[in-house]
């Protein structure tokens, strides 16, 4: 096959911007041998014979204006739908796509119309000469700093697809421990309000039925019969001043989790909470193995690393216990001394920690850590599952028992003098 010429603009590993014509059999090879070059290849064109290119105007330049602006602010994307789109660009890449055209096709097939405004902002930043780790960190809802970090420490290696591989495989361990985290909490939340639900719709609509009743018998009400209809009196009497009350607490409590001290507060009761404290505690150290590990493996230096994995662990005790262990590192310590100093994490995870340090293999161990503790919760969760399954039934049968027997007590009690 005849040899063709094609216009290419691509980023050099140096980080600038170069533009020439190359010839080759075809456009995956003009794009192979850019990419023998060290060039990352954001655009590619045939050039016609009068010396312009057959480069045509792109699908976001005549679909996106002001309006798409908007909708990508408002962006919103599921977690599932970002793994795909850095996988496929992924595959995109590595199999000779240019850089722009992938992000065009990807933003083309996405039906979320926020998600193909982000996309069509980020191709024309990378069309007019940025970085794509640029170009990504201006949407940062959609793209944090650990997405836009490997990026740009792929792009610097010349190795984009293989980092966007590791982010991809990131993004689909860390959608499972979300999962993990919901299934845990979803059952005993929804089973809670509904034993709530049902006691006070026992207390307001149920019991003060039967209090004329009672009245009328003329016998010795029993202890728990007399409290229930106190509280049943009670709650209806004064449902403006209680239901405040609640509303009030539960913005206070809202409030005060929202700022510094709340939100450490909020996070250490959490990982010293009876029950759920040792799943919440597994969590964040497999989000802190999993996010160190991946971004060491992509090139990211060990002090931007624990600064990303400060912001994104989930826990302010565990955020502060790795701030203080990258200032000591920047002191010329090693990491796992401050981090067993911290109390945090446990002696295994410092242990391995000090050895991969030594070795030369940390961010090896920094995975196997992830993949323990990722099963650790797992088995936590549906040992959880099994535990409060039986715990809230037993509440359920207290409380709504309890109620029965407060009703029954009196009626059997009267049933029984005039058997006498």
């Amino acid at each position: 096959m005849a040899a063709q010429n094609y216009t290419y603009k691509a980023k050099k590993q140096s980080g600038g911007v170069t533009t020439g014509t190359i010839a080759a059999a075809s456009e995956s090879d003009a794009v192979g041998e850019l990419r023998r070059k060290g060039l990352v290849v954001i655009s590619l064109n045939k050039k016609r014979g009068g010396g312009g290119s057959s480069e045509k105007p792109s699908f976001f330049s005549l679909s996106v204006g002001k309006r798409g602006a908007v909708s990508a602010k408002q962006a919103r994307v599921k977690d599932q739908e970002m793994v795909v789109f850095t996988r496929q660009l992924a595959t995109m890449i590595s199999s000779g796509i240019p850089l722009v055209e992938s992000i065009e096709i990807l933003g083309e097939q996405t039906q979320n119309s926020g998600f193909r405004a982000v996309l069509a902002a980020v191709s024309t930043d990378v069309r007019s000469g940025k970085d794509l780790s640029t170009a990504l960190a201006q949407h940062p809802r959609l793209f944090p700093d650990i997405y836009a970090n490997m990026i740009r420490a792929g792009e610097a290696s010349g190795q984009l697809d293989t980092v966007l591989e590791r982010l991809a495989e990131y993004q689909e361990a860390s959608a499972a421990l979300k999962s993990e985290i919901k299934s845990a909490m979803t059952y005993p939340i929804v089973s809670l309000v509904l034993v709530l639900g049902i006691t006070f719709f026992l207390l307001v609509f149920i019991i003060p039925k039967f209090q004329d009743m009672f009245f009328s018998m003329n016998v010795e009400l029993p202890a728990i019969t007399r409290f229930l209809l106190a509280l049943s009196q009670w709650l209806k009497g004064n449902i403006l001043y209680w239901g405040s009350a609640s509303i009030a607490t539960v913005a206070g409590i809202v409030a005060y989790f929202r700022s510094v001290p709340g939100k450490f507060a909020r996070d250490w009761l959490l990982l010293h909470m009876p029950i759920f404290g040792p799943l919440f505690r597994k969590v964040a150290i497999s989000r802190f193995a999993r996010t160190f590990s991946t971004l060491i493996q992509s090139g990211v230096p060990i002090l931007g690393a624990l600064e990303i994995v400060s912001q994104t662990c989930g826990n302010q005790l565990v955020s502060r216990a790795i701030d203080k262990a990258s200032d000591s590192v920047r002191q010329g310590e090693t990491l796992g001394e401050p981090l067993a100093r911290s109390g945090v994490f446990p002696p295994m995870v410092t242990k391995m920690v000090s050895i991969g340090e030594k070795t030369g293999a940390l961010e090896s161990l920094l995975e196997k850590i992830g993949d323990f503790y990722d099963q650790q919760v797992k088995t936590t969760v549906e040992g959880l599952t099994s535990l409060i399954e039986p715990l809230m039934i037993a509440v359920m049968g207290f409380l709504v028992g309890g109620m029965v027997m407060a009703i029954f007590l009196p009626i059997f009690k009267m049933v029984g003098s005039m058997g006498k």
